[in-house]
């Protein structure tokens, strides 16, 4: 039985293969703990500042495309598996230097984050929930034998570079300082195994809206001809080996006049995830009026989407519970389709960091197109835009929940 086909009840019955592999994890997680903890642990304190001599132009929002520019300075951190932890240093933004036999080109020893710092009414700059970004970090980490750290600690040096760098935070709603925390393996050498050399840096790139064409809905190819992730494997890790593979699914849905793809699991066709963001699908029961937002649940198979986890949230916090449920489950093409025919579909949006909510207007499935309903001369759903304005406010700091912002200046 091939993972790409495996059925609900072949997942189900790999939970002893999981409970190991859960096991394995743990007792990862207890040698890399101890590891960390019996050498020097990452210490903002300990931070050099070395300020660039030659400062960039600064490009007017009009001009920012994402991920295309990038601010003056960068933070390093070197970790060694004897010494542990080295002394932080935020200096110009320049080339790394890695010999060529370095683990991380070879065996894909790479983990990343997707952050963002915005600038709010009262001049003061924001991060938004950094705190889930390094949780998730050190899970990548640990899943792939790379060196953990202390939260707090990278929190604080990412402070402080986005502070040295404030003047590339732009003004706007919409324009914010994307933040790339990355973590890669350095030993040099061809033989596989531990990282004992690692380099973490964090470089940032003021940006504008994710899609040039502003906050308007996407097209989806519902994809089961390829396979983003599986049971047991790491598709939940933010780790650069999971997105290489979706660019020619993607170019080949492009072919056929989609922008993203809408991957599918198994037999059952199960709904996982849209591009590199996790999805969103609201139903309204034609029988009992009952209306539902749900997304796929975190089983291993998905990104453990911070955008995701505050959707779910401010869902079951605001709206009417009377009037709505918010379910995370599995739920397959074939009932979105079958529930669109049936007028029970209202809206589909996607969520990620970077885009922050996507607007979803067309699933290609089986030869056919999946109309999602949009307001009239609108791209997108009430819904999808409740979502987008409450999370903006949020991030700028319009509004105050549970503490998700934090002040850096």
């Amino acid at each position: 039985m091939s993972f790409q086909r495996l059925s609900l009840s072949g997942l189900k019955s790999l939970s002893s293969a999981r409970s190991t592999f859960i096991s394995y994890s743990q007792r990862s997680s207890i040698t890399n703990s101890f590891r960390t903890m019996s050498t020097a642990p990452l210490d903002a304190s300990k931070l050099k500042i070395n300020k660039t001599a030659s400062p960039k132009a600064k490009l007017p929002n009009e001009q920012l495309v994402f991920g295309k520019s990038f601010t003056d300075h960068m933070l390093t951190v070197d970790w060694d598996a004897t010494t542990g932890w080295g002394a932080p240093e935020i200096k110009p933004y320049a080339g790394l230097c890695l010999d060529p036999s370095s683990i991380v080109f070879h065996y894909g020893f790479e983990l990343f984050e997707g952050m963002k710092a915005y600038r709010d009414a009262n001049n003061k700059l924001r991060m938004f929930r950094p705190d889930m970004n390094m949780i998730r970090m050190n899970k990548s980490a640990e899943r792939i034998a790379l060196p953990t750290f202390d939260s707090e600690e990278l929190i604080k040096l990412i402070g402080k570079l986005v502070e040295l760098d404030a003047d590339f935070v732009p003004q706007g709603e919409g324009y914010s300082l994307y933040i790339r925390p990355t973590l890669i393996g350095t030993d040099a050498g061809l033989g596989i195994g531990t990282p004992s050399q690692a380099k973490l840096f964090v470089i940032c790139s003021p940006v504008g809206p994710y899609y040039s064409t502003g906050f308007k809905a996407v097209t989806l190819e519902a994809t089961n001809y390829a396979t983003r992730a599986w049971p047991g494997g790491c598709g939940n890790r933010k780790l650069g080996a999971n997105y290489a593979p979706c660019v020619l699914p993607q170019k080949q849905a492009a072919s056929r006049g989609y922008q993203q793809n809408l991957w599918l699991f198994g037999p059952e066709n199960y709904v996982t995830e849209v591009g590199s963001m996790n999805l969103f699908f609201a139903f309204k029961d034609s029988k009992t009026g009952k209306k539902e937002l749900v997304t796929a649940p975190l089983d291993g198979t998905i990104l453990e989407g911070i955008t995701r986890d505050s959707i779910l949230a401010l869902g079951r916090e605001r709206l009417d519970s009377n009037e709505w449920e918010v379910n995370e489950r599995y739920l397959s093409i074939d009932e979105v389709a079958e529930r669109a025919l049936k007028g029970e579909l209202l809206e589909c949006f996607g969520s990620g960091t970077a885009a922050v909510v996507s607007p979803v207007k067309t699933i290609g499935w089986n030869g056919k197109d999946i109309s999602v309903p949009l307001l009239e001369g609108k791209q997108y759903g009430a819904l999808t835009k409740q979502f987008q304005e409450w999370i903006s406010a949020l991030q700028y700091g319009k509004e105050e929940f549970k503490n998700w912002s934090r002040v850096i200046n």
